[in-house]
């Protein structure tokens, strides 16, 4: 008896040092697998984010004989050029935080309730899936590639140009409405909507992606039984629907405003980026991506602490 209960003993310690030993390993091919994206973010995104730091509270000067630059430490000194000195960042920046509390709601409402149409059973649904994850593709680099190569596009920039001020077609249908005698008030309220309803749709196929994994994890045995119980669908919305999905939302609505900040066609992106590359004025435009980052983090902090009470994790 004792015999069988050292060898039943040691058959559980020699299974537990196995089971350990697995488990070892596959940790360390976890860790192999993804060692090249550790290396490269730390060498393409680390290094140069703490090089941009150490150029904010610098003046950098560049040397055009050798292509090398020096620095000198001048602490806070861009950052309060940036907000107090310069008379269009802080502009810009309030402006970009005005049309993010705008466009953000406005993507994350349209997607959602496009992902309740889109998650029913009906005809075609596949085709018009299709229709609605359209701005994913339209605003891939692909497509964006091939506008800039095709040469009718090129050729009808090259009309554009010499008969307008402009190459962009957008601009010269502005310069049309703009000579049919209508406020130019009007024009701009028009023009402001239509950008910001084209900015919502073209921003939300992603949205719609992730709103419908979310849908379709949630059982419908759930929505079966609270038929059974007399709930009515608005019913079920708000006491099944609403609380599954909620952490896709947060998530959402996180990426959202990510993406929202690293838009083309950010009025800020735009300035940092020309002060960069234009003035060469290093010091300067890395105290204003810091500043635009920090603004970032904080809205994005601020928004999960006070929505994550509200959030239903499930297992």
């Amino acid at each position: 008896m004792f015999l069988r209960m050292i060898t039943k003993w040691k058959g559980g310690s020699m299974a537990k040092k196995k089971q350990k030993n697995l488990q070892r390993r596959k940790a360390i091919t976890g860790y192999l697998f993804i060692s090249p994206f550790i290396i490269g973010f730390v060498a393409f995104m680390i290094i140069p984010l703490l090089e941009s730091l150490r150029m904010s509270f610098s003046n950098v000067v560049v040397s055009t004989g050798n292509g090398g630059f020096s620095m000198e430490f001048v602490g806070f000194d861009n950052f309060i050029k940036a907000f107090t000195v310069d008379p269009e960042f802080l502009r810009m920046l309030t402006e970009e935080l005005s049309r993010m509390a705008i466009n953000v709601p406005a993507t994350i409402i349209i997607s959602f309730f496009m992902a309740l149409l889109l998650n029913q059973e009906f005809k075609a649904r596949g085709f018009v899936r299709a229709i609605f994850f359209l701005p994913v593709i339209l605003s891939s680099g692909v497509l964006v590639g091939l506008e800039y190569n095709n040469s009718l596009l090129i050729g009808l920039k090259d009309y554009i140009q010499k008969n307008s001020n402009t190459t962009e077609i957008t601009a010269v249908l502005e310069e049309i409405l703009s000579n049919s005698g209508l406020g130019n008030r009007f024009l701009e309220t028009v023009y402001a909507i239509v950008n910001d309803v084209y900015n919502v749709v073209i921003s939300s196929g992603i949205q719609i992606i992730i709103f419908l994994s979310g849908l379709q994890t949630i059982s419908k045995s759930m929505y079966e039984s609270a038929k059974i119980e007399g709930c009515t669908v608005w019913e079920s919305f708000w006491k099944i629907t609403l609380p599954m999905v909620s952490p896709v939302i947060l998530v959402n609505v996180i990426y959202t405003i990510i993406d929202f900040f690293m838009r083309t066609d950010s009025k800020v992106m735009t300035k940092i980026t020309e002060t960069m590359i234009a003035k060469m004025d290093y010091g300067f435009s890395s105290a204003m991506a810091w500043s635009y980052f920090v603004a970032v983090i904080l809205i994005i902090a601020v928004f999960s602490l006070i929505t994550s009470r509200w959030v239903y994790y499930y297992e």
